[in-house]
Parts: structure tokens; C-alpha cells; sequence
């Protein structure tokens, strides 16, 4: 049944440039239930469509991040109970799952992900598919499903050996056991760790630094960064050359090195 909040479980809000989506389930520990996923897509695409966003900000409401998915929606999705709006999206639209969790849909604007607190299961998939990654100190990081008899579905199996060793990521997926937010910073699967509760502070000042740079060039490098990931350098400057090419040859890119010169922020259009 419907949960009895008349807040929605992802809050979504757009501050200038950057659009912070948080869920909004803190007495769950965030875990995500079809709700939650439905919502979560909702914003990607927001982010995607509307030209005045140049970047988001992912984070949790409360002291954590993400605990996974609810395991109490996935008897239901299992047992095709129907009875709220979400849930039957969710199953006549079977895909918005793996979008919700960056796995078959990844925004063309950076994602930043603000952790605090448990970051497991699900909050672990979907940290995957974020760009830049901010934790509390006392933050955890766990694929668990195996745990729980199940597989990673959101990506972990194939994206977790890319962003980290081979042997961490086989022994964080076959025992399910957690990485501390330290230890995740020494991997690289994070960027920075601060302080308990500074986290979503931390990731703004690199949303608000993102959002100041060009757009088109934003999202330029950032469409090379993924799509070149596993190609050698020849295939991956084929992609790469025309996606600079056109950066180039825009309006922006005339627009910094002016504002430069003229010792003034530019002003970019995305033109």
C-alpha cells in the first residue's frame, strides 16, 4: 500500500543550474521502492530535457544514502501486486528500474553523488553510475545481494572490476562484505571524504564549479569519458575528435577566451 506521507519519496529541486534530487525515505534507511524508482527516472530526464540545468546532485535524505532496494517491494513486484500508481508503472514499464538506477539511462549532464551513512546493495549500483562521488567519513559501500540470494541487476557485476581492482571488486561481489568510506577513497570509487554530515556541501561546490564552465564542453567530455571507456586510443579519438570538433567551433568557445582576455566571467549559452 501507499505510504502514509504526503511528501513525495524523492524530493526534486532545481537551484539555478544544478537540480539536487534526494530520497526521501530516511525512516527506510532510503531504500528504494517503486516510488522512489519511478521518481528517480523522472529526474534524469528533467535533467536531461531542460536547457537551464548544466549538473545534479544525488544524495539521501537524513544521515544516509541508500540502504537498496526494499525487500518487501520486491516480494510484491514478485507476486504482481498492483495496488498504487507506482507500482503499476513500474510494472508496465519494466525498464524504468534500470534507468532509475543509471544502469540503461545515463543523463548527458554530469550526476555528483553526496553519501552519507550506509551507501549498500542498490546505493552502491547506482553510485556506479554517477560521475563524481563525495563521502562521509563514516560511510559504507557494499554490493550485498549475494548475501541475500540475489544478483546485482542494476550493473555491478560488469561496472564494479572497471572502477576498481579486479580482487576488491570479486571479494565486495561474491561476500557482499562493505568498504569503508576511506578504503573506497584509496580504491577510487570515490572522490573525496569529508566530515559526517558535509557531504551534499562538499558535492554542491563541484555542481556550482560544473555549472559555471560551458555546457557544450561539459557535456562534450563527458560523452567521450563514457563512450571511449574500453576502446584502444585509435577507436576512442574517432569518437572523441568530432565530439571537440563541434565544442570548437560554437559560440561558447569563442565566449571564454574573450571573457578572458577582458578579465570577466563568461557567459555561456550552450550555443
Amino acid at each position: 500500500m501507499p505510504e502514509p506521507t504526503s511528501a513525495p519519496l524523492v524530493l526534486v529541486e532545481a537551484d539555478g543550474a544544478v537540480l539536487t534530487v534526494t530520497i526521501n525515505r530516511p525512516e527506510k534507511r532510503n531504500a528504494t521502492n517503486a516510488e522512489v524508482l519511478c521518481r528517480l527516472y523522472d529526474a534524469w530526464v528533467r535533467l536531461d530535457r531542460d536547457d537551464s540545468l548544466r549538473v545534479a546532485v544525488l544524495t539521501g535524505k537524513g544521515d544516509t544514502f541508500c540502504a537498496g532496494m526494499d525487500l518487501r517491494e520486491i516480494l510484491r513486484l514478485r507476486e504482481r501486486v498492483r495496488d498504487n500508481e507506482w507500482i503499476i508503472r513500474l510494472q508496465d514499464e519494466p525498464g524504468i528500474s534500470l534507468h532509475a538506477y543509471l544502469k540503461t539511462y545515463r543523463p548527458t549532464k554530469p550526476v555528483i553523488l553526496a553519501a552519507e551513512g550506509f551507501c549498500r546493495a542498490g546505493g552502491t549500483e547506482i553510485l556506479q553510475g554517477t560521475d563524481i562521488r563525495v563521502a562521509g567519513e563514516s560511510a559504507v559501500f557494499g554490493v550485498t545481494e549475494v548475501q541475500r540470494g540475489l544478483f546485482p541487476m542494476a550493473g555491478s557485476a560488469v561496472r564494479l572490476r572497471r572502477q576498481m581492482g579486479y580482487a576488491v571488486a570479486a571479494e565486495m561481489l561474491l561476500a557482499g562484505e562493505d568498504l569503508t568510506a576511506r578504503r573506497a577513497h584509496e580504491l577510487g570509487l570515490i572522490n573525496h571524504v569529508v566530515p559526517d554530515g558535509q557531504a551534499l556541501a562538499k558535492a554542491r561546490e563541484i555542481a556550482d564549479r560544473i555549472a559555471r564552465n560551458g555546457p557544450l564542453a561539459v557535456r562534450a567530455v563527458l560523452a567521450t569519458l563514457r563512450q571511449t571507456e574500453s576502446l584502444s586510443e585509435e577507436d576512442a579519438f574517432a569518437i572523441e575528435t568530432p565530439l571537440g570538433g563541434a565544442v570548437m567551433q560554437s559560440k561558447d568557445a569563442a565566449e571564454g577566451p574573450r571573457a578572458f582576455l577582458e578579465k570577466r566571467e563568461p557567459v555561456f549559452t550552450g550555443e
